[in-house]
């Protein structure tokens, strides 16, 4: 299908999000590929990835881009060349792009129940907070926005659990707060979510006020 969705959060932040349900060989047809884009590509071996890949291109041409705009530094983090922000997600059958003027990050995870084993991991105090049946939806939130904010980070180096706590919330809020503490970097930043059919899509922007 074409553009799933598109969510304006504000005049210079957009999100764009692709249902894929396309084949690989319809994926690939009017998408141009930079060399080494094309040469990651052919060496995914995975069906999923692969058109995961093309799709993020689809989405990039939707919002005003091509492959040739896109760029990864010595992390791994995508920029764009005319200098906005950019932050890239997939899973399964969905991907989405966040641009922005200012930092931004964005995760899309599909909704299991696998993620309770692994919650010691990446929770801290979070898991505490709350009292909620819906435990799959909330441990996924939890990740996302911390997903989100470690794809914020511009040195690398830090973990969900140590260095990511989010604030508590409800599910019914539909927004919490986070923040990046390490060393000389303590910033605060706003996270949404929303549910997305069975995928919960969370992103992170810098917030205006700071504590």
């Amino acid at each position: 299908m074409p553009l799933y969705k598109t969510i304006k959060i504000a005049p210079n932040t957009s999100i764009f999000v692709w249902k894929i349900e396309e084949d690989f060989d319809f994926l690939y047809r009017n998408i141009s590929l930079t060399a080494s884009s094309e040469e990651r590509l052919l060496s995914m071996k995975s069906e999923i990835h692969r058109c995961g890949f093309l799709s993020i291109r689809h989405l990039l041409k939707e919002a005003g881009y091509t492959d040739t705009d896109l760029f990864y530094n010595t992390n791994g983090k995508p920029h764009l060349k005319d200098k906005k922000h950019i932050s890239i997600t997939h899973s399964f059958t969905f991907s989405a792009i966040i641009i922005s003027d200012k930092a931004v990050g964005i995760d899309i995870e599909k909704n299991r129940e696998k993620i309770k084993l692994i919650a010691h991991k990446f929770t801290n105090k979070e898991i505490t907070f709350f009292d909620t049946k819906d435990v799959v939806s909330l441990l996924t939130i939890i990740w996302g926005a911390k997903e989100s904010l470690y794809k914020i980070y511009p040195k690398g180096g830090i973990t969900f659990k140590k260095h990511i706590p989010i604030k508590p919330f409800k599910i019914s809020d539909g927004k919490t707060t986070g923040w990046i503490k390490i060393d000389d970097w303590n910033k605060k930043y706003d996270i949404a979510f929303r549910q997305l059919e069975d995928f919960t899509l969370v992103y992170a922007l810098e917030s205006i006020a700071h504590d």
